[in-house]
């Protein structure tokens, strides 16, 4: 602190660290004069406390000790000539603090409050705030009553002709003035008293007085005035007319009654107003003390002294003696603490000093104070009977004018007195000062006051008699300082002898609080007015040095300079200056080396010394030290950018030289190369002429070779067609044979195979047959069918919904092998087709080979007219070329044009596509804003309405406790004196469940006759309702658009393929049957209805009978169309398997038919040669056949064709023989699978119907894993499109399903009800009608007994008198570390529910409405009573979401049933609708939310700072400090200092806590969200209040701890929670810290860069960065200026600090629960043994 700018948050973070180090109490003396910034400076005090301390409590403390200041400045401050808020009275405020040093309670003191302002002020002067405010205020309704106007209509309020303050809104302060009066529990009635009394004050000074004579006065009646006070204070008008002009003398024997005269009146009115505020003002700080005070031990104080300055004006009288005797003795106490300090440190360390001598006013205190001092003359001039004040200024003139040098006669007046004091001297006027001392006012005028029926009057004047003042006014209120002196019994306790004076009641306490201020460690804020003209940035230097005089900085500076003003410890001189040290001088012993190294640097050892533990310097040695240092470091980077420099010359030099190396190479490799190449063409020209030589002389013999080859061929070739024709024969008679054979096998074969199906088939429905009625028997036993249902109805929905998605997957994959097969059908046909072809191409062939001979004989005629053929072919050779060439450049041309319109086209289409992005991406954006926008304000609606609702509960709380206190009031015998029956006291310290329940009814019932916080919650939650149709609306807006994208596709999607076909017949099919079990039904009713008054229904009768066959004949079908149904589930997809095998079955025969054909290669072989001949040119060229062989030639050509078909012939051949094996194969797995899917459809059949669904299922299951598997592995993407494909047929057939079981169900409970009336009936009338030994008829057992006994309804049935028993088991006595630990998350809430259901299911609204108030009155209960455990809180928010989220899924609406099962949709409640009551429990979650952010703020607050800024959890990197800084100690010990790892463990504990608890994710993504905030903000505000954390090191050390806690969220997969978000401004500011700051650049840069941090934020940031070292430096002012020119235009809060306690608004997302409500097991630990199971 000793090196930074003067700042308030130092001297108070100086103080707080003090105590906690020191364990001492420490005191803030703010002083200066009048308008220099004491009262500011003490409230930025009070505040930097409140934010870094906290509280310890849930109470606020720290804001209600911020509240006291506008209520204080309101009464006791006002305008003056010097100051426009001048405190007109002092203050010392003590801030308690716990073992924690968290504020727990506050108390005030005051002291001389300035009473003669109220009736008089000077010039350009006002009276108190408040008045003014009032009157500001007066047209406001509320304040009608007190008849105020103006302030030029009041007497008290124009005197000083000035009532308005630029630039101050009286009433806009008079509401923060009540807002203060609210917070610290003072209430509106009592508001409106307190106006009362102060609006009487000024009809009281507008009272006109007339003089009847010279010694008497009236006041004419009728007075408006008048009667508006009396009417304000309860008084009657008579009376206080009366004794206004009036005034009552006692004497020993009889008591006279004396006129006043006009001015006598007129001053005992003016005392009467000010005796009354002064009251008033006692009052007030009195019940500001109660608020403020605490009932927790107060471990250590720092207390805040906010006194008048001293003060000094034209004419100054007894205010400002005494304010300037206070002054007096507090500067004594600074100079005795200053200077005495200073010294001692220099006698601590040993060091030669000689003391100096200071100026000390002791003197100046005993002319006021000691005996026969000016005090004790006014007191003793006060006791004469007929004292003065020119008598006591004569008294004065004799007693001190020759023997005090300080004090002096004034020249021209014998009626003041000069006293020289530590400032200034002062002239005071005697006027007035005997009159101000005694502080006299008329008894009678008193006793007509305490006659009034106003309440609150009378309780101001309560305690007149044992008032020690004769005004009653106690000064140093607060408890402390007020001294009770009892009366003589003998006397007259309003006898003077026994009052103290103002003078002496002001010496005491003003030496109370000297004692208080030395028993304390004190700091000194010195405040200096630059100007005496109240204009802003106005200085004179001239008063600012008059006022350094006065306050005795300059003294202090000056004993500074004469001695040793810098110094350091032994080891900070080392770790500085170490770089000025050689290896050498470097000794173990650090002391002994600092006096080495010193004694070479400095020369003159006056310049220090050295002392046990400090260095002392000389001014300008640490800077001598300094430049020493930077000129050895400034060597040192000299020295490294040599080497550096020298580093990159030689590393240019080296590259330089590589590059010369390189090109000289590359130049003679060109020239080597140049060589070489010359070389090889020499050779090579060699090496062609050799080889053409060779090629004519080849080319002459091949000619003559191919001619004679040709002939060969030509005879070779007619006698192997004649061969392979007789092959070709006897070959196809073999086929045909094979093929006849085999099809009279496959006959056989068929028919045996059919033959022994059919027999297995009939044996296995004889057996099934047996067996269904073997299983239908034992499945009509109910105990049988529980048996087998119990537990699988759940995991039968989720293996249906598993059989879905396998199902969809495997017709994907059908539905891609339909299309491979459809492929490979169409290439199988281009194949015959092909072979046709060839076939044909054959037959041309062989008749173009008989005309071999006849192209012979004409070959003779060819060479004849070869000659004119040769010309003719030059001729058409030549217009060939030509018509080539004009062809190529048309062809050119054509492709020039056709390039320019792909151009156009390719730019017109990227066109097209831009702009349809370019409008997507537009409407996106829109649509996203929007989205954005609405999010917003709903999120602002949802946290004004959580606002509301938090008010509201408070609100609530504090009419619970005002009704308690009403309660206790009520028993209290004696005003003031409260006493406890014993009794009663015993009773309240035993918890008993009766009268915790009898509190809750009477809670229940005081709810009830809330009328206005009902209305006001039907209201919120009304326009909630409103907010969130209005989102659903709009919600519903944003997908109708977002559809009409996906129309099409959507569209497409739902079509559904021709495999339904069997299933809709069969829905059909059993529609139909339900329509006729529905047609029996209505028979059956009417057949009852119309037999049930003839009696034709009895037992035995023909109608009876009939009705039961239809019943039992029912209910035989019902269960068989049950079964079809549930076994058409299971055998659905196989069906559909089995006929798509079969229809692919008969395809492989076709492709092997086709192959078959292929395997000829003879025949393939003549195709192809065929093929080959046919493609050439119908109109050979015969020109091409001449006499040198060209035709040999020709057969050569064909004879390699041939073999090059051949060839290609046989690897085609290949490929097919494959795929002919792999379709086998695939088709024996076909076989395979249909004999398995056969045997286990024998075996489902043979199994009970719920084991054969089960089997079936899992059949099912497994077959289409694996089929998915081997699809993945073989093609993910068409395994992913058949997934998809199968998902969507399978869901459409499983909802067509769900509607028929739905149907069938509700059917088979209509039944169940019939059958039992008729079974009532029938036993009813069996009772009176059959006589003692007949038996009932057997039909009727198998009707009545199986349907009695019903499933479990996941009810839970309690009596009346069970539930207070219920709720305190289960909620008030339930504890999350002991029983409910090992519970099923959100049991409490599941058993509630349960009961609730049961209360709906017997329609019974008392018992709902009586157990959901009894719930949620327990919840708040158990949590105002532990609200303070984070456990305890975390378990009833978890069990109250999934309260109100079970409420939500069985309230029976669309919109909560979508992820139910079917089961859970029969649980849904049937009689209620309890949506105004899921919004009371959404209110209670809420505030058990918000309960639950406070725990973790009372626990981490604590944590943040020392964990995220003070803690080095990178050591070394803040090690080096600021140059002189002096070392700050931490204001906790190391054992008890907070790290990272601290927070990290506790957001762990917090963690694991909530997801033990069964708390939803979203809510926990919520709550992290706030723990970060909190983290955030706290961090931020605590380094942009301190300067020591402003540093590179620093940001440093707050990014790595902010990438810990990313880290935390990362491992918990918490990163998309928001948490992340709320800890931007804490990044950047943290890069803020970094980052360069000189050029524009820069601030470009920063601008950019902190977009989270606000313009105030960044400048503080900037203003307090302090550089670590000589190579940083301080941010400059023009740079600060430019941040700011280049943020103007932001449209941000102007604040600076964030608001930590600032709470998003909470959302419970539905969260259904797919536990079952049948299978849940309550535990005997929970002691609910008397709850039913229904």
């Amino acid at each position: 602190m000793g090196d930074m700018d003067p700042h308030i948050f130092a001297v108070a973070e100086e103080a707080y660290k003090q105590m906690a180090r020191d364990e001492r109490n420490q005191s803030i003396i703010v002083s200066g004069e009048s308008g220099a910034g004491k009262t500011v400076s003490a409230k930025y005090a009070m505040r930097y406390f409140a934010t870094v301390s906290g509280s310890a409590s849930e109470a606020n403390v720290e804001e209600k000790v911020l509240a006291s200041n506008p209520i204080m400045e309101a009464i006791g401050n006002a305008k003056t000539t010097r100051n426009d808020n001048s405190s007109r009275f002092g203050k010392y405020i003590e801030i308690g603090f716990d073992a924690r040093y968290r504020i727990i309670g506050a108390n005030m003191r005051t002291y001389l409050l300035e009473k003669s302002r109220v009736v008089f002020q000077a010039d350009e002067e006002r009276n108190y705030h408040i008045f003014y405010q009032l009157c500001a205020s007066a047209h406001l309704p509320e304040y009608k009553t007190l008849k105020l106007g103006g302030a030029n209509d009041f007497l008290y309020t124009r005197q000083g002709r000035s009532p308005v303050i630029d630039g101050v809104d009286d009433s806009k302060e008079l509401c923060n003035t009540r807002s203060a009066f609210t917070l610290l529990g003072i209430n509106e009635s009592y508001q409106m008293g307190l106006f009362q009394v102060l609006a009487a004050i000024l009809h009281l000074g507008n009272v006109e007085i007339k003089e009847r004579d010279s010694d008497s006065s009236i006041i004419p009646p009728n007075n408006h005035h008048l009667t508006a006070f009396c009417e304000l204070v309860g008084v009657t008008y008579q009376d206080m007319s009366q004794w206004l002009c009036h005034r009552k003398l006692k004497t020993a024997t009889e008591t006279y009654v004396k006129t006043l005269s006009r001015l006598q009146a007129t001053n005992a009115r003016d005392a009467l107003s000010k005796h009354i505020y002064a009251k008033l003002f006692n009052w007030i700080v009195e019940h500001v003390n109660k608020a403020l005070i605490t009932n927790v031990k107060q471990h250590s104080f720092i207390g805040v002294l906010d006194i008048y300055g001293f003060e000094t004006f034209e004419i100054n009288s007894f205010e400002q003696f005494c304010i300037n005797y206070a002054n007096e003795k507090l500067q004594q106490q600074f100079n005795m603490h200053v200077f005495k300090l200073e010294q001692e440190e220099y006698m601590r360390e040993q060091i030669p000093w000689t003391l100096i001598d200071f100026y000390d006013n002791q003197p100046c205190i005993n002319l006021i104070e000691a005996k026969m001092g000016i005090l004790d003359l006014l007191d003793e001039e006060c006791k004469m009977p007929k004292g003065s004040d020119d008598s006591w200024a004569q008294k004065l003139y004799n007693t001190h004018l020759k023997t005090c040098t300080l004090f002096e006669k004034p020249r021209m007046s014998n009626r003041a007195f000069i006293i020289q004091h530590f400032a200034d001297k002062v002239e005071y006027q005697c006027d007035g000062f005997l009159e101000k001392n005694k502080d006299t006012v008329n008894e009678e005028q008193i006793n007509v006051l305490k006659a009034s029926k106003f309440d609150l009057l009378v309780e101001l004047f309560r305690d007149e008699e044992k008032a020690t003042s004769p005004t009653g006014q106690v000064q140093g209120t607060g408890g402390r300082t007020r001294l009770s002196v009892k009366p003589d019994k003998g006397r007259d306790s309003s006898s003077k002898e026994h009052k103290k004076t103002v003078g002496c009641q002001f010496r005491n306490s003003l030496q109370m609080l000297m004692e208080t201020l030395n028993a304390t460690t004190p700091h000194y804020v010195r405040c200096i007015k630059p100007n005496d003209f109240k204009q802003a940035f106005s200085f004179d230097p001239k008063r600012a040095v008059q006022q350094l005089r006065a306050c005795g900085v300059l003294e202090t500076i000056r004993i500074s300079a004469a001695g040793f003003p810098s110094r350091w410890t032994y080891q900070e001189f080392f770790s500085r200056y170490r770089v000025l040290m050689k290896q050498k001088d470097v000794l173990p012993d650090k002391k002994l080396t600092c006096k080495n190294v010193l004694e070479k640097l400095v020369q003159d050892q006056d310049k220090y010394q050295f002392g046990k533990t400090k260095i002392f310097f000389r001014a300008g040695q640490v800077a001598y030290l300094e430049k020493l240092r930077a000129d050895k470091l400034r060597a040192a980077c000299i020295r490294i950018q040599k080497t550096i420099r020298c580093w990159l010359a030689r590393k240019k030099y080296l590259r330089k030289r590589s590059a010369a190396i390189t090109i000289q190479r590359f130049t003679r490799g060109y020239q080597a190369r140049c060589l070489a190449k010359f070389m090889r063409r020499t050779q090579a020209a060699t090496v062609i002429q050799k080889y053409q030589r060779m090629y004519v002389e080849k080319k002459r013999y091949r000619q003559k070779q191919a001619a004679a080859l040709a002939m060969q061929t030509i005879l070779r070739a007619y006698m192997a067609r004649q061969k392979y024709q007789g092959l070709l024969r006897q070959k196809k008679a073999v086929i045909i044979q094979k093929r006849v054979r085999g099809w009279l096998a496959r006959c056989w074969y068929k028919r045996c195979l059919r033959s022994i199906v059919y027999l297995q088939c009939c044996i296995r429905r004889m057996r099934a047959r047996r067996e269904l009625k073997k299983l239908k028997i034992e499945a009509r036993s109910v105990e049988h069918f529980k048996k087998l249902n119990k537990g699988m109805e759940n995991k039968i929905m989720q293996l249906q919904r598993k059989i879905d998605e396998q199902s969809k997957e495997n017709r994907l994959v059908n539905d891609k092998l339909v299309g491979l097969e459809s492929s490979y059908t169409v290439e199988s046909e281009r194949m015959r087709g092909e072979l046709t072809r060839l076939r044909g191409v054959e037959e041309d062939n062989k008749n173009k080979a008989n005309q071999v001979s006849s192209l012979l004989e004409e070959l003779e005629k060819l060479r004849k007219e070869l000659s004119s053929t040769q010309q003719e072919k030059k001729t058409i050779e030549d217009w060939a070329q030509t018509y080539k060439n004009e062809m190529e450049k048309m062809v050119s041309d054509l492709r020039d044009q056709n390039g320019l319109l792909k151009t156009e086209k390719d730019d017109l289409n990227r066109l097209i596509q831009e702009q349809s992005q370019q409008m997507t991406e537009k409407m996106t954006r829109a649509i996203a804003q929007e989205t954005q926008q609405l999010e917003t304000d709903l999120n602002e609606e949802r946290s004004r309405y959580q606002n509301l609702l938090t008010e509201h509960l408070r609100l609530e709380e504090k009419y619970d406790d005002l009704k308690e206190e009403m309660a206790l009031s009520s028993h209290v015998s004696k005003p003031g004196h409260r006493r406890t029956d014993s009794t009663h006291s015993s009773n309240e310290s035993e918890y008993t469940y009766n009268s915790e329940y009898a509190e809750l009814e009477e809670g229940s019932r005081a709810d009830v006759t809330r009328g206005i916080d009902t209305s006001l919650t039907l209201k919120l939650q009304k326009r909630l309702t409103e907010l969130e149709q209005e989102k659903q609306s709009l919600r519903n807006e944003l997908e109708n658009k977002e559809e009409q994208f996906q129309r099409d596709d959507a569209e497409f999607k739902k079509a559904r393929g021709a495999e339904l076909e069997y299933e809709s017949l069969k829905r059909q099919e059993l529609e139909s049957e339900n329509k006729k079990l529905k047609h029996d039904l209505a028979e059956m009713r009417k057949s009852l209805l119309g037999d049930a008054a003839t009696g034709a229904g009895a037992p035995g009768s023909p109608a009876y009978k009939v009705l039961l066959e239809q019943l039992n004949a029912s209910c035989e079908e019902l269960e068989v169309r049950k079964e079809e149904v549930l076994i058409l589930r299971s055998q659905l997809v196989s069906q559909k398997e089995a006929m798509h095998h079969k229809e692919t079955m008969t395809e492989p025969s076709v492709y092997a038919d086709d192959v078959s054909k292929l395997k000829d290669a003879d025949e393939l072989k003549q195709a192809y040669v065929g093929l080959k001949d046919t493609n050439r040119s119908a109109a050979p060229d015969f020109h091409k056949l001449n006499e040198d062989g060209e035709l040999w030639l020709v057969n050569q050509g064909l004879k390699e064709t041939v073999r090059l078909l051949e060839h290609q012939l046989q690897t085609q051949r290949r490929t097919y023989d494959n795929e002919v094996e792999s379709l086998r194969g695939e088709l024996q797995t076909v076989k395979e699978e249909n004999n398995r899917q056969q045997q286990l459809l024998a075996q489902n059949l043979q199994l009970p119907p719920e084991a054969r669904i089960e089997a079936s299922l899992q059949h099912e299951i497994t077959r289409l894993t694996n089929e998915n598997l081997e699809l993945m592995a073989d093609d993910p993407t068409a395994s992913r499109e058949a997934r998809v494909i199968i998902l969507r047929r399978m869901v459409d057939l499983m909802e067509q399903l769900e509607k028929q079981d739905r149907t069938i169900r509700k059917l088979k409970k209509q039944l169940k009800v019939y059958s039992k009336r008729i079974g009532e009936m029938g036993a009813g009338q069996a009772e009176g009608q059959t006589s003692p030994g007949q038996m009932v008829d057997e039909p009727i057992h198998p009707v009545n007994i199986p349907r009695r006994e019903k499933d479990f309804q996941g009810m839970l049935e309690y009596k009346k008198e069970d539930e207070l028993k219920l709720v305190k088991n289960l909620i008030l006595e339930l504890k999350p570390r002991g029983v409910a630990v090992n519970l099923i998350p959100g049991l409490p809430a599941y058993i509630l529910f349960m009961c609730l259901r049961h209360a709906d299911y017997v329609n019974d609204d008392q018992k709902v409405r009586t157990l959901l108030t009894s719930t949620i009155n327990s919840i708040k209960k158990i949590l105002k009573k532990r609200g303070d455990d984070f456990e305890m809180v975390s378990f009833w928010l978890a069990n109250t979401c999934r309260f109100l989220h079970c409420l939500k899924q069985y309230s029976g609406d669309e919109a909560f049933m979508k992820h139910n099962t079917s089961r859970q949709n029969e649980h849904c409640l049937s009689n209620f609708d309890l949506a105004e009551y899921r919004q009371v429990i959404s209110d209670l979650a809420i505030q058990i939310y918000q309960q639950l952010i406070k725990c973790m703020e009372n626990i981490l607050w604590p944590m943040i700072v020392s964990g995220m800024l003070e803690h080095e959890t990178i050591q070394g990197v803040s090690g080096v400090k600021p140059t002189g800084l002096r070392k700050r100690t931490s204001s906790i010990a190391d054992e008890g200092t907070y790290t990272l790892d601290s927070i990290i463990r506790q957001l762990n504990a917090f963690h694991s806590t909530m997801c033990q608890h069964g708390t939803d994710p979203e809510l926990i993504k919520q709550v992290v969200k706030q723990q970060f905030y909190i983290v955030g903000a706290v961090t931020l505000n605590n380094l942009l209040l301190r300067k020591d954390m402003c540093s590179w090191s620093k940001g440093m050390q707050i990014r790595y701890n902010v990438s810990q806690l990313e880290e935390w969220l990362r491992d918990k997969g918490l990163m998309n929670c928001g948490a992340k978000e709320t800890l931007e401004p804490l990044i950047q500011a943290a890069q803020l810290l970094q980052v360069k700051k000189k050029t524009d650049e820069d601030a470009e840069a920063i601008c950019s860069m902190c977009l989270a941090l606000t313009t105030a934020q960044i400048v503080k940031v900037l203003n307090l960065y302090t550089p670590v070292n000589e190579f940083e430096e301080r941010v400059s002012v023009a740079f600060i200026r430019t941040i700011q020119t280049r943020l103007r235009d932001r449209c941000e809060s102007p604040q600076l600090l964030m608001d930590a306690k600032m709470i998003y608004p909470v959302t419970f997302p539905f969260n259904p629960s797919s536990l079952a409500l049948e299978t849940i097991q309550i535990p005997g630990s929970l002691n609910l043994g008397f709850l039913t199971r229904v």
